[in-house]
């Protein structure tokens, strides 16, 4: 098995490991804290972006591989038609066998980079699964008032967004309420100057009635 094939296979294994730490069953706060520090870690959406790339790559050795079945599959059978009038010890000879070792191991390849695709996508809906029913969970324990740590509520809540997003979301919230804040201000400001233009307008006509009664 070459080198990146090995890294497939390791990176498969990592995968497996890690469906297997979401379904095991945990209490409710260790999941929450769990999912709240994949969600807020900078090191895990660093991870997370690395193996988005390496995944396209993953994809491209898996085309590849399908490729190489399918020319196997095409070289065998043209060897097969070839050696119809020959006897079947003709038939099995060296060139057969090694057709089948290439067989053999462009499938593996296959299967191999096809397996690992496909429980990302796995772990990937599990993960989303997984979150959803935790903020239900969430949701009914503050319904029954039972879940008194709000703040793990809100990191909850945000939970499932890189960390760097997370975080930019959390300062465009924030930036958004002081700007409503400073909505009502101004709005209060803007009155006040109107009762005062208004109680001004009203000293000023009273002056010049009071002078024209002189």
């Amino acid at each position: 098995m070459t080198l990146y094939y090995t890294l497939v296979f390791m990176l498969l294994v990592a995968e497996m490991a890690l469906f297997m730490l979401l379904v095991i069953p945990l209490p409710f706060t260790m999941r929450r804290k769990l999912f709240t520090f994949i969600s807020e870690n900078p090191i895990v959406a660093k991870v997370q972006y690395w193996l988005k790339i390496t995944f396209v790559f993953i994809l491209i050795l898996f085309i590849d591989s399908v490729n190489r079945v399918y020319r196997v599959q095409v070289e065998l059978a043209a060897a097969t038609e070839g050696n119809n009038g020959q006897s079947a010890t003709a038939i099995m000879g060296h060139e057969r066998l090694e057709v089948q070792a290439r067989k053999f191991y462009s499938q593996r390849n296959m299967y191999l980079c096809g397996f690992t695709l496909f429980l990302s996508l796995i772990l990937n809906r599990t993960y989303i699964m997984i979150l959803e029913t935790l903020r239900l969970e969430e949701k009914v324990k503050l319904y029954e008032g039972s879940e008194k740590n709000t703040k793990q509520a809100e990191k909850l809540a945000q939970a499932g967004d890189a960390g760097e997003i997370a975080r930019l979301k959390r300062e465009i919230k924030l930036r958004d309420q002081d700007i409503a804040t400073l909505k009502k201000q101004s709005e209060g400001l803007h009155r006040e100057y109107d009762e005062l233009a208004e109680r001004y307008g009203a000293t000023q006509e009273n002056g010049k009635l009071s002078k024209k009664d002189k």
